[in-house]
């Protein structure tokens, strides 16, 4: 199993809830009445967007009629959220919704991600991600640059724990020979997603769809991940990444949209061997 993370237990509690309210036969307005919140303030508890205090959980069990055997799994599912996990200490830098991608991520099964450009975050070297980082000026502190390239860091972690995270990365061959941070940091992180592809070969994809490719469906578009976890509860989600935001996409017929466009994109890519040995030319004409 995946790690613990808090965010994912304050999401699946708020699933619970939601489910508890709906066998209650209570809509979210006749509930926040009743439980004295307004709608959206119920909403964003559902959603995982908001904690649920002991205090709040006693009175949603009560008004949704909760046997004495769910009232006690939903407790222990709000211990859960009440760690911290290790993105919390970066509060100050980062955007709420950046946050919660980074405990999405941690207690995710696998993750699907597709880039136009720039090598994925989860591959990236402590020089290519410094490199990124470093040359948003307008947007972001260089006070703050070791630090978010410390959280990119620590998210790789994930690759090699105990129960490895499963990821499939789509990378245009574009993203190959934009020399960020310049040739030899390049031909450093090309390197790097070699020996990643080598120490994983049962839990990395990097798989490269070359310009003979043609055009596709996600072919100039934002970075996106897909997001698959290990509970039946929690259904795949998408995250979609731009210029100055994250965004949680969650609704059914767009996550299938989504998922539908990776696929597409698995079918223009090259093969693993074929991808790894691409990778292999492009690290040897930054030498």
């Amino acid at each position: 199993m995946p790690p613990q993370s808090p965010t994912i237990a304050a999401w699946e509690l708020g699933i619970r809830l939601r489910e508890a309210r709906d066998a209650a036969g209570l809509t979210a307005v006749e509930a926040g009445k009743r439980l004295g919140v307004s709608q959206n303030f119920l909403s964003d508890l559902e959603h995982g967007k908001r904690k649920v205090t002991a205090q709040r959980l006693d009175a949603m069990a009560e008004v949704y009629s909760v046997d004495d055997a769910e009232e006690r799994e939903l407790r222990a599912m709000l211990e859960h959220t009440a760690q911290r996990g290790w993105w919390s200490r970066y509060t100050g830098i980062f955007q709420t919704e950046v946050l919660r991608y980074f405990g999405y991520e941690h207690g995710a099964e696998s993750v699907q991600t597709h880039e136009s450009l720039l090598i994925p975050g989860l591959l990236q070297t402590e020089a290519y991600a410094y490199a990124i980082v470093t040359s948003d000026g307008p947007n972001i502190r260089t006070s703050e640059a070791d630090q978010r390239v410390e959280a990119r860091l620590k998210r790789q972690e994930r690759l090699t724990g105990e129960d490895p995270l499963k990821l499939t990365a789509v990378v245009s061959e574009a993203a190959l020979y934009q020399e960020v941070g310049g040739r030899r940091v390049m031909a450093g992180q090309l390197q790097s997603m070699l020996d990643v592809l080598e120490q994983c070969p049962a839990t990395v994809e990097i798989l490269v769809i070359p310009f003979s490719a043609g055009a596709h469906g996600a072919l100039g578009g934002s970075t996106f991940h897909l997001l698959s976890f290990p509970t039946p509860k929690l259904p795949r989600v998408a995250y979609q990444e731009t210029i100055t935001s994250w965004s949680l996409i969650d609704h059914r017929t767009r996550v299938a949209q989504y998922a539908a466009t990776f696929a597409e994109c698995l079918k223009r890519a090259e093969s693993r061997q074929s991808s790894i040995d691409l990778i292999n030319r492009v690290r040897n004409e930054l030498r």
